[in-house]
């Protein structure tokens, strides 16, 4: 009979790819949510719910980095996690309202085919038996506590999903302590930068769906021009040095570090730089929509947050990886996101200008070193 184990040489196959498409438009529903304004609420939801399809995603992908994903039978179970995840999804922007069990439900369901794949994989193999074992274990409780908040609603469903977030990290930090993940790091690595690919290619649909039907003046056009420009920008301090240097972190150790460092740098700290790229699409909604005005407070921090999250987000992931500091993203970063938050009567042009200029500089800037960070 033929293994679901992974070949060494694996990497990423169709049946991921389309799975990544249904979080696509998750992320797209998290952006959705700041619609009607940024409110205090809605940033605590967004982080809430983004963190429950975040999870759900890098979980399955550290299922499927074991698995062999040409296997029909994996690619039956993927195919039917993708049309669950698709009812998630679509039950998203509703998550806090109406529809909280909408989305727990196939969450939950998501979050269980993704750990059967796992325990299939890992039965002929006793260390990675006992791995996955103690991680579904403590993980239940995270999904008891998902399903429990889409039922009461209201106050305690921010606190048990809270309370969830914290069951999540705790099953990650025991679990990722033990051997026998079985991880390919080139492929691992290919997933987690796949995943940014496709929230950075949301900065670009929210840029083209404020121009859709609108007057394409001067203004409106400089800004989705230094839309696009950040977007590439912030592309390149990902991928030009940064990601391979990650990559090749986590392929020079083994075992119970390797599980560690795939836990720290791709599935924990990945998170606030996804964050990032949310913020900074936020606000590339609003300035699109009224470029010739000043962005509000509120705009000019989710964009300055968004360029700290993503930026400084790889140099902790690359301090967490290499044990050397980025330093040049900090000063950089920092210095961008005053400058955007402090200059206040500038159009919203002229804080994307600067966002574009602080990002492209960043990523000059580390080109010419002869190692990263």
């Amino acid at each position: 009979m033929r293994s679901i184990v992974s070949p060494e040489d694996q990497s990423a196959t169709f049946i991921e790819l389309f799975f990544d498409l249904v979080f696509v438009f998750s992320v797209t529903q998290v952006v959705g949510l700041f619609h009607h304004g940024i409110h205090w609420s809605t940033v605590g939801q967004a982080v809430l719910v983004f963190w429950l399809v975040w999870w759900a995603w890098t979980q399955f992908t550290w299922a499927l980095n074991a698995a062999d994903t040409t296997h029909p039978l994996i690619d039956l179970l993927v195919l039917i996690a993708t049309g669950v995840a698709f009812f998630m999804a679509v039950a998203l922007p509703n998550a806090f309202h109406t529809h909280a069990l909408s989305f727990a439900i196939p969450y939950v369901v998501v979050r269980i085919i993704g750990l059967g794949i796992y325990g299939w994989v890992a039965r002929a193999d006793r260390a990675h038996r006992a791995a996955v074992f103690t991680f579904g274990v403590l993980s239940s409780a995270g999904l008891l506590a998902v399903l429990l908040g889409g039922y009461f609603a209201g106050a305690a469903q921010y606190w048990l999903w809270g309370l969830a977030i914290g069951l999540d990290v705790l099953a990650a930090g025991i679990g990722g302590r033990l051997e026998g993940w079985n991880l390919h790091p080139k492929h691992f690595g290919e997933r987690h930068g796949l995943f940014v690919i496709i929230a950075l290619g949301e900065t670009l649909i929210v840029a083209a769906g404020g121009l859709v039907g609108e007057n394409w003046n001067g203004a409106r056009t400089a800004v989705a021009v230094l839309a696009v420009a950040t977007s590439c920008a912030l592309w390149w301090t990902y991928f030009a040095r940064a990601h391979a240097s990650l990559e090749h972190a986590m392929g020079s150790v083994q075992g119970a570090a390797q599980s560690s460092m795939g836990r720290d740098v791709f599935s924990l700290l990945h998170y606030p730089m996804l964050c990032g790229v949310i913020a900074y699409a936020v606000a590339i909604e609003e300035a699109v929509a009224h470029p010739d005005q000043p962005l509000a407070l509120s705009g000019r921090a989710a964009l300055a947050l968004g360029i700290l999250l993503f930026v400084d987000g790889m140099a902790v992931a690359a301090w967490r990886a290499t044990s050397r500091w980025a330093h040049r993203r900090v000063v950089f970063s920092g210095a961008t996101a005053a400058a955007i938050i402090g200059l206040s009567g500038v159009s919203a042009g002229g804080s994307l200008a600067m966002a574009c200029v602080g990002v492209v500089l960043i990523a000059l800037a580390e080109q010419n070193l002869a190692s990263y960070p």
